[in-house]
């Protein structure tokens, strides 16, 4: 039977639903995990017999091997008498600094952390210029934007068929998406964004510190990412406009929490350009732009007429509309861009995807 050899680094809340789902997967070929990596500690078979993801959790937590750098695993990888994949759950720029030395030694890599592929471009370029080619590493990155959505592949597909991107644009935030479609609604609410943004991290939408979804920098990575794949050779999400949603004034303050208490004092701002866009029957999204014939990527808020398929957007799901030369008439991808789940699910096909291209007897 067809096999392939894993090694999985990250076992937090996308790390351990990825296991489970692995654990549970019928197929032809044999998906064995012979490690499993965390920054403190691993659990490693060194004859590359399966692990048993019975009691992965108690049996990693109860190892005593330390943990592993990408030096040490990519060397025990190369020991392993099958095709191997590195599946890194993590959002760690260390690891992803280590795509091209796996893919070199002919790893492959599949992961969602975003910084692998959004960083300085010349990372992206050492991963790229070797990933699929002969006696190298494959690397796949599906859930790296819009968690499960399928996206990336697509795309790609559509570009190696001879498609040519004109533009991309949507929602790519779950957080985003949550705050700004109950903040601005086509029949017009008085809450206000302070509020919105409490009930947000309440519902665990946000980050702890949910400066870290307002500054945009998370979908400014995405839209990077999507901007390569199209033909931009963006240099990094700081090279273009990026509209921060948190007031300069509490940029520096101590915490999230103090942020939340301080912006209430703002929330006329945002009052005022709701109320501007309700004048013209529009509503606010807080959107990622990539458009290729312009070569012009941008994340700010834009205002939606209520016909549009941004505006009546629900929950905290994601959308995207891309247009190319072959859909005039954009194609739109909208689901859950978010949540452990769908994140794993997309990993875990990436890694089906490698282990079809690659596995043997």
């Amino acid at each position: 039977m067809p096999a392939v050899n894993i090694a999985v680094i990250g076992a937090g809340v996308v790390g351990s639903e990825l296991i489970n789902q692995l654990s549970h997967l019928k197929s032809y070929i044999n998906y064995n995990v012979v490690l499993l990596a965390e920054s403190g500690h691993a659990l490693r078979s060194d004859d590359f017999s399966p692990l048993d993801l019975s009691s992965w959790a108690k049996n990693l937590k109860a190892s005593t091997v330390p943990g592993m750098s990408t030096t040490e695993i990519a060397d025990f990888l190369k020991k392993s008498p099958l095709p191997t994949i590195v599946v890194d759950n993590t959002s760690n720029q260390a690891i992803a600094n280590s795509y091209p030395m796996f893919i070199k030694q002919g790893t492959s890599v599949a992961t969602p952390n975003k910084k692998a592929f959004s960083s300085n471009i010349k990372l992206w370029n050492e991963i790229f210029d070797y990933a699929g080619k002969p006696g190298y590493g494959l690397c796949y990155h599906e859930s790296s934007v819009g968690a499960g959505l399928p996206l990336i592949t697509p795309l790609k597909e559509m570009l190696e068929t001879g498609d040519e991107v004109i533009k991309i644009e949507g929602i790519f935030s779950g957080t985003l998406s949550y705050i700004f479609n109950e903040f601005s609604t086509v029949k017009p609410s008085d809450v206000k964004f302070s509020q919105v943004v409490k009930v947000a991290k309440q519902k665990g939408y946000t980050e702890p510190d949910p400066r870290d979804d307002l500054n945009g920098l998370d979908v400014a990575r995405k839209v990077t990412i999507l901007a390569r794949i199209s033909g931009l050779p963006v240099e990094s999400p700081a090279a273009f406009p990026v509209q921060s949603l948190i007031p300069k004034e509490l940029e520096s303050v101590s915490s999230g929490d103090e942020f939340l208490d301080k912006l209430p004092q703002f929330d006329d701002r945002m009052d005022a350009l709701r109320q501007e866009a309700a004048k013209e029957g529009k509503v606010l999204r807080f959107i990622g732009t990539v458009d290729v014939p312009n070569k012009q990527t941008s994340v700010k808020i834009l205002k939606y007429d209520a016909s549009h398929p941004f505006a009546s957007l629900k929950g905290s799901d994601n959308v995207i509309s891309i247009k190319t030369k072959r859909y005039p008439n954009p194609l739109i991808i909208q689901g859950a861009g978010a949540g452990a789940a769908v994140t794993a699910m997309g990993v875990l096909s990436d890694v089906i995807k490698i282990a079809q291209r690659v596995a043997r007897d």
